[in-house]
């Protein structure tokens, strides 16, 4: 039997899913094939609608290598193990005459803990550990939760806290897991034959597709203990988000609170002389760290330098006398003592990290309303330890609808550790940026409106006109509209303002309900709006008339008080970069690409994306952002807009929408 080739492949894939087959999606797939076959590495943007997690499966799954996938959000983890894979597989089965098995694989803490299900939690106050069903009232919202739990952990087969709907609340769910650092070890557990996260572990070990999440693929990069099983091919998708997930996971902090917690966890597990040297040093911190102002710390002060040698040097100590005493008083003590050591280690990691003062970390204090004062340090850039450990070993593709930031795919790619694509040289890593395009037609199916006459937006200020712009904007589209602003403050101001100004349109705002029951309801109800910051520029998937009008109020530069993107932007300047180009311009542009893209998710969408910001028109930067957007049709023309709008409106009510 010969072989099957891969549009054969792709034609049954495609038709198994129920989608269509788009000539970028074929384009995409070839451009995998190829790199997955010779070894090199690939940017693929592919936009909304072209079908891209086919375009990178079937190539793979062709392949037969293993491959791992990795994704930013839970939404396309389960699009991909619930519907795209199991699908794919039945319709390429017949062909490749083998049936490739996939699984999901996610962090220890995503899985129920049979050990803390069945033994309770241990306790910082007591000896041993408490029954946290006898604890939480049966009555309470906790309660109720952790009762759910106990019933599900019969039934359920993954153990896996997104399989469980309706979902609960993280307080609950602390109370029946563990972290990796805190888990006693399938051989040291009484229930580690029937573990949900081995048997998850055990289930990616044979399979030939793994998906997983960035964050795991960050800690397998960055900690040097593989989580993940060997693999020869790595597609990351969603792959806007890679750099901010892999600097998060390598971000550490230190909080009072977070000390005061793992003083508690250790004091009757250690002798008294190490008990109290910890206490002593978790004390000094707390006193310091009430006095600190906010902000980047380019040099630590001298008495938090002291501070933190002595918390660094008590936790040593500490973790040096929880492997000689034993407790014997102490119910099941090993649990204890391992969420003892968990804490206390994660301390003296971090208070080391920081006093080690390294020229690649950067280290900051922030206070914050609800959750206190802390003490944070991240890495300078993550893009030298993304090419030493990504690019290495193994064929990485990485795919999303925003790559290709002022043109080309190089700032996306150097902010990954690559030299500019075509650079050679022994130790770079050869890539290439293919953009498949998009099955829409941005020019007929949107506008980008940029509000010229609206003055300058300064930093936090008020922004009368802006709001009168908005207003009429909202009132020319019948309401239909995603606001997507720059902080939350200028969310909630928005939103305070227009339900006053225009009652008759709802207006939803981020925060005041879970993200899904917001979407939910914006999409019920073409006349409301729905208004947030961050998340729902890259969060929001409605297609159809419910969204016909995407306001950003600026431009998302970072703050100019950010710690580090400005500590990033300084260091493009003083290598002799574009520091604002580099950082602040690219992390704008693809923010804006992503907030864009919540407008046309559909071949019969129509709509306006409006910035009301001027310089996206009159700045010398603008032509690199907008060149960054789907290739709408551009105006500055406010009545034009307006009739525009209204157009659409009235079309979508023609259709009963």
């Amino acid at each position: 039997m010969t072989k099957p080739s891969l549009p054969e492949l792709l034609h049954a894939a495609v038709t198994a899913v129920g989608g269509t087959e788009r000539p970028g999606q074929v384009t995409m797939a070839q451009a995998v094939a190829e790199a997955i076959d010779d070894g090199s590495h690939l940017l693929v943007q592919a936009g909304t609608g072209t079908g891209k997690s086919l375009g990178y499966l079937v190539p793979a799954l062709a392949h037969g290598e293993r491959v791992v996938v990795a994704t930013a959000t839970l939404a396309l983890q389960r699009q991909l193990v619930e519907r795209d894979l199991p699908r794919t597989v039945d319709a390429l089965h017949p062909l490749l005459r083998r049936r490739p098995e996939f699984a999901m694989l996610k962090g220890r803490s995503n899985y129920l803990c049979l050990h803390r299900l069945h033994e309770g939690v241990p306790q910082d106050e007591e000896d041993g550990l408490f029954d946290q069903f006898e604890a939480a009232a049966p009555t309470s919202k906790l309660g109720q939760d952790l009762l759910r739990l106990r019933d599900w952990s019969q039934d359920t087969e993954s153990g896996d806290r997104d399989d469980l709907t309706p979902g609960v609340s993280d307080r609950a769910w602390a109370q029946v897991s563990v972290s990796s650092r805190e888990c006693l070890g399938a051989s040291k557990c009484a229930y580690g034959a029937e573990c949900f996260a081995e048997m998850a572990r055990e289930r990616a070990k044979l399979a030939e597709v793994v998906v997983t999440n960035h964050a795991l693929l960050a800690i397998d990069a960055i900690e040097g203990a593989p989580v993940l099983p060997q693999h020869e091919v790595l597609i990351v998708d969603e792959a806007h988000e890679l750099v901010s997930r892999v600097t998060g996971v390598a971000t550490g902090e230190l909080t009072p609170g977070q000390v005061n917690r793992a003083v508690r966890r250790a004091a009757k597990l250690v002798n008294e002389k190490a008990a109290d040297q910890l206490q002593t040093a978790a004390e000094g911190f707390e006193r310091l760290m009430e006095l600190a102002l906010p902000g980047r710390l380019e040099e630590i002060p001298e008495d938090l330098a002291y501070a933190l040698m002595a918390l660094r040097d008590a936790a040593r100590t500490v973790i040096s006398a929880l492997g000689t005493t034993r407790d014997k008083s102490v119910q099941d003590e090993d649990a204890v003592r391992k969420q003892a050591l968990a804490s206390v280690e994660t301390v003296h990691d971090v208070a080391e990290r920081i006093t080690n003062g390294s020229e690649w970390d950067v280290v900051w204090y922030e206070r914050h309303d609800r959750f206190g004062a802390s003490l944070r340090v991240a890495p300078m850039s993550v893009s030298g330890l993304l090419r030493e450990k990504l690019f290495a070993d193994r064929s990485v593709v990485l795919a999303s609808a925003t790559l290709k930031l002022g043109g080309d795919f190089n700032g996306v790619g150097a902010s990954l550790g690559l030299a500019p694509e075509g650079t050679e040289g022994d130790d770079l890593p050869q890539w290439k940026g293919v953009d498949v395009g998009s099955p829409f037609d941005y020019p007929k199916q949107g506008i980008l409106y940029v509000a010229k006459h609206l003055s300058r937006p300064a930093r936090d200020g008020d922004r009368a006109d802006m709001l009168d712009e908005l207003t009429e904007l909202i009132q020319a589209a019948g309401g239909r509209t995603l606001g997507l602003f720059s902080s939350m403050r200028a969310a909630q101001l928005a939103a305070e303002e227009l339900r006053t100004r225009i009652p008759e349109f709802p207006i939803l705002l981020q925060g005041e309900e879970t993200l899904g029951e917001l979407i939910k309801n914006f999409s019920a109800d073409p006349k409301t709006c729905l208004f947030g910051t961050l998340s729902l520029w890259q969060g929001v998937d409605v297609p159809g008339p419910s969204c016909q009008l995407v306001v950003m109020d600026k431009i998302p530069f970072p703050r100019p008080d950010d710690p580090l993107m400005s500590a990033r932007q300084k260091a493009v300047e003083d290598a002799g970069g574009n520091g604002f180009m580099a950082v602040a311009a690219t992390h704008a542009a693809l923010l804006m690409a992503q907030g864009a893209g919540r407008l046309v998710r559909a071949t019969g969408d129509r709509g306006v994306v409006a910035v009301l910001d001027q310089r996206l028109a009159t700045a010398r930067y603008g032509s690199y952002l907008k060149t960054s957007l789907p290739d709408f049709w551009y105006t500055t023309d406010r009545n034009q807009v307006r009739k525009s709008l209204a157009a659409i409106d009235e079309a979508a009510k023609a259709q009963g929408a």
